[in-house]
């Protein structure tokens, strides 16, 4: 990614591709009221340049006496903007040639195109938000359900970032008394200082312990449960993901073997997102493309979340479904007994298994219950707990965790303080990662590349 040199005025589209009702060109840098005065021209004359900040104009964009389109122009003078610099939001007509024509003319009066999440970056070197807040920016984004939203949001306002900010400072008051300790030993009471750090080490990694334990759940509200459906051919797979997502998204007919690759699609149930997974039915086969699909859905059940193992329940335990058996072992396994609508062959209530009939809708509801009481979306409902989200946040707070053990393990064992304070000092860089405060300048670069473009 483009090293940011925050002299430079940057533009992009900032709404998506495609025909709507307006598109925005965004500009941001010392020159962006200038060079947006130098385009627009006002039926009453007024200019921009003159403008008090956070006000909207009408006139037209024209370029080379000619006009490009009639716009709104919002002008919003730093340090009061997103990115803490002077930015213009040019509202053209909606569709890509009105919105790609303005911006043309941006950028041929000295503007650069900006890189993927420049702005946001921006705001984050200019010292408006810390990295979780701008990692937070792109999960609202890129949110699949509202609670997914919610918790991106908490994160925005800073939830994540206090919790962070808590531990460090506390850290940093324990390596202060360790440097008057051993600057000042005169002054030293050494059984008092090593009790307080203990007792604050052991505080903090309470503290630490806690933000982990919201990983997973973080990264699931995030990425959405990854679900395969998993069962013999004609057992219900594709109707069931047709029932799940209310359409009819993959092809259901009554030849074994018609799904072949897989199907991906999103739902939203109780809050959480599953991105669920229709798979090719895993049967012994000679058909070389099936048996590319059978592969699949074996590599995709041993990578899955969950797994929605279905049976039918109209059909003897057969040795494809007793492999089936055998390769969810040790997974989130719900198990799933479809065409309760025929005469019943199967039994499998050892299994703690759902009945179901996807022909009827019967059932799916029940489906619904089990998934939200297997990954606690209850809990998450009424907590306002800050939680971690992505493996960059975890692997910091990993890192901080076994400094902050290191450091318990120092003092019981009477070691000098100078060990303490290296590991102390290795933990609050740790969680400076997270925030962005100690994280290395290439790493922030790859964060921010995979922001899209315009914000």
């Amino acid at each position: 990614m483009l090293k940011v040199n925050l002299s430079d005025t940057i533009a992009a589209i900032s709404t998506a591709t495609g025909s709507g009702g307006i598109g925005i060109v965004r500009i941001s840098g010392s020159q962006a009221i200038e060079l947006a005065d130098s385009l627009f021209v006002s039926p009453s004359g007024k200019r921009l340049k003159e403008s008090r900040s956070h006000m909207i104009h009408y006139g037209n964009i024209v370029c080379d006496d000619k006009i490009i389109d009639e716009v709104l122009v919002t002008v919003m003078k730093a340090p009061n903007t997103y990115t803490r610099e002077d930015v213009v939001e040019i509202n053209t007509h909606g569709g890509f040639r009105a919105v790609t024509a303005v911006l043309d003319a941006v950028i041929k009066k000295g503007a650069r195109l900006a890189e993927p999440g420049e702005f946001t970056k921006r705001a984050f070197l200019n010292g408006r938000i810390d990295l979780t807040q701008a990692e937070a920016v792109a999960d609202i984004i890129n949110a699949k359900t509202d609670k997914s939203r919610d918790i991106a949001i908490a994160r925005l306002k800073g939830s994540l970032s206090a919790e962070i900010k808590d531990i460090r400072e506390n850290i940093l008051t324990m390596l202060a008394n360790i440097e008057a300790a051993i600057a000042y030993p005169e002054h030293d009471d050494e059984t008092m200082t090593r009790s307080m750090i203990e007792k604050g080490t052991r505080e903090a990694l309470e503290k630490v312990d806690r933000l982990i334990a919201t990983a997973d759940m973080g990264r699931i509200y995030r990425e959405g449960i990854k679900t395969v459906i998993l069962g013999k051919p004609n057992v219900g797979k594709s109707s069931l993901l047709n029932a799940l997502l209310e359409e009819d998204r993959a092809i259901v007919t009554d030849i074994p073997g018609t799904t072949r690759d897989v199907v991906s699609e999103f739902i939203n149930v109780g809050g959480i997102p599953l991105n669920i997974i229709d798979t090719a039915g895993i049967r012994d086969t000679d058909n070389v493309i099936e048996k590319i699909g059978v592969e699949r859905s074996r590599s995709l059940a041993r990578e899955a979340d969950l797994i929605l193992l279905m049976f039918d329940g109209s059909s003897r335990l057969s040795s494809e479904d007793r492999e089936l058996m055998s390769l969810t072992k040790g997974k989130r396994t719900i198990v799933l007994i479809n065409k309760l609508d025929l005469e019943q062959k199967l039994d499998l209530r050892d299994m703690d298994a759902i009945g179901i009939s996807v022909k009827n809708n019967v059932g799916i509801y029940r489906l619904y219950d089990k998934i939200k009481e297997m990954f606690g979306a209850g809990d998450i409902e009424n907590s306002n707990e800050a939680l971690i989200s992505g493996e960059r946040n975890k692997a910091s707070l990993h890192k901080a965790k076994q400094s902050l053990e290191n450091v318990i393990e120092t003092l019981e064992g009477s070691m000098p303080e100078d060990f303490v304070s290296m590991d102390l000092t290795a933990a609050y860089e740790a969680l400076g990662e997270i925030t962005g405060e100690t994280l290395e300048e290439d790493i922030i670069d790859k964060i921010f590349s995979e922001f899209c473009l315009g914000k």
